[in-house]
């Protein structure tokens, strides 16, 4: 049997667009409670990768050891029952070219006492030099879940965009258990196709007939069961852990300011915390309903941006 780390934990490798690094980072904190750096974290804390628009794979570390040679040495204890395997190296704080790489997996795979499959193996083992030291274990994925949700049959030029809402629902809901969330202001479903696609307890309510139309819709494409409703936030009742407040901001929607104080003054009666986008900085409006500011992005894309901030 493979010797153990002495406290379980995962090693994660994520990248992002240079427009949404600021919101990568909000995401990581948000789940791990850690301010990420250098493309890669350890952590004791299992999150799916597919959770997350920004993390590629996941290891759920076995061994660690100075050299790969230790890691060889510890991986040829490792019982596999018959399952096919594969070795991948993953990028982390050393740089090495295709034939170190090609090498480093050979000579960890050589030492496994199983069949290795390239193709199509029933286990994906994967080895990282990061933080100083090199990890080895089952590696898992991200299976990009989100990118299929681009194809809605309801499309909205000024929705955010699935990997934006995927993020956002992260940031709100990070530990899914026993919590109940709920976007007011939904439009056309995007974050709640997220949330609920994530296992996330969600419910959305729009004033516009229309558009809650267009969020059924979109549900009922993707399987998911109709959380969506007409309801003005305004009106809206009950008790949640968590909101999404996307504010209203384009031409055809487009808030006095006394409109947009009552709808974050609806949004803290209705959830203990509030995740508040704006394509505008309204630290005073917030202030003033009686919020503190906990943690905050700005969302680029081109010329426009979006304010994402975290309110208790």
């Amino acid at each position: 049997m493979i010797e153990k780390v002495q406290t379980p934990f995962y090693y994660y490798t994520y990248a992002c667009h240079e427009d949404e690094v600021e919101l990568c980072a909000l995401e990581l904190r948000s789940l791990f409670g850690v301010e990420p750096a250098g493309g890669g974290l350890a952590s004791e804390i299992p999150i799916d990768p597919s959770r997350s628009p920004f993390i590629r794979q996941r290891i759920s570390v076995l061994c660690e050891g100075a050299s790969v040679r230790e890691i060889a040495e510890q991986a040829s204890s490792l019982q596999l029952e018959g399952a096919t395997f594969k070795v991948e190296y993953m990028k982390g704080d050393t740089v090495a070219d295709y034939t170190e790489r090609r090498a480093i997996e050979r000579e960890i795979g050589a030492r496994i006492r199983g069949t290795a499959d390239m193709r199509r193996p029933e286990r994906v083992f994967g080895v990282i030099h990061a933080e100083g030291r090199w990890l080895f274990g089952e590696c898992r994925g991200n299976e990009a879940i989100w990118l299929a949700h681009n194809r809605k049959p309801r499309q909205y030029s000024t929705a955010l965009s699935t990997r934006v809402a995927r993020a956002v629902a992260n940031i709100a809901v990070p530990n899914p258990l026993g919590v109940r969330a709920i976007d007011p202001c939904c439009g056309i479903g995007t974050v709640v196709i997220e949330a609920l696609s994530m296992g996330i307890d969600i419910v959305g309510f729009d004033i516009n007939p229309l558009a809650v139309r267009g969020a059924r819709e979109n549900l009922a494409h993707f399987g998911m069961p109709p959380a969506v409703k007409l309801g003005d936030i305004r009106d809206l009742a009950g008790e949640y852990d968590a909101a999404i407040l996307d504010l209203p901001y384009n031409l055809c929607s487009r808030l006095t300011s006394e409109e947009r104080l009552s709808m974050l003054h609806s949004a803290r009666r209705l959830a203990r915390k509030v995740v508040v986008i704006a394509t505008e900085r309204i630290d005073g409006d917030l202030e003033h309903i009686g919020f503190s500011i906990v943690d905050r992005c700005v969302v680029k894309k081109g010329n426009f941006s979006r304010e994402i901030v975290i309110c208790v």
